[in-house]
């Protein structure tokens, strides 16, 4: 069996035993870590991707941390007596791939199962409470976008008042 992960923004093939180099993640040498985020599954011909695969998850021991190797960044202008040198070591986590299963899936359904049966009626009443409280805010609002819109009306007369008065000034010279 095995499956695509996707960590640190890149996708991996992995199989139980593989050993890889992923970027540098939380945990400690000899510490167990679970991708969840499973893009594809396979065995043999059958292949599961989608939701199907997303319910799955893969695990994983941390056996080392550690810097990969030193890039050097090198720039230089010519004929301008300029050139400048950088290195940079990128961080990674060495992890083997333990097993490849749905093993994340049964317990949440579980516990999703219990939660609705025994709170699902305390929670829906506080959830009705607040749908009316917005209601009564919006047509408060409304309001005054309403007395602002009576007011843009207005000040266009008033806007031509002066126009008027710039006509009998010329009048009267």
């Amino acid at each position: 069996m095995y499956a695509v992960i996707q960590t640190g923004g890149k996708q991996y093939r992995v199989q139980e035993g593989d050993v890889l180099r992923v970027a540098k993640l939380s945990e400690e040498a000899g510490k167990k870590v679970t991708f969840d985020k499973v893009l594809l599954l396979g065995e043999g011909e059958g292949i599961k991707s989608g939701a199907d695969a997303a319910k799955a998850s893969v695990s994983a021991e941390v056996l080392e941390q550690g810097l990969g190797k030193k890039v050097e960044i090198f720039k230089k202008r010519r004929r301008k007596h300029s050139q400048r040198t950088m290195g940079h070591r990128q961080a990674y986590t060495e992890v083997r791939i333990t097993a490849i299963g749905a093993a994340k899936a049964a317990p949440a359904k579980a516990a999703k199962a219990e939660k609705p049966a025994a709170e699902a009626k305390p929670e829906a009443k506080p959830a009705a409470k607040k749908p009316a409280a917005k209601a009564e805010a919006k047509p408060a609002a409304k309001k005054p976008a309403a007395k602002k819109a009576a007011a843009k009306t207005e000040a266009k007369p008033a806007a031509k008042k002066p126009a008027a008065k710039k006509a009998a000034a010329k009048s009267e010279e």
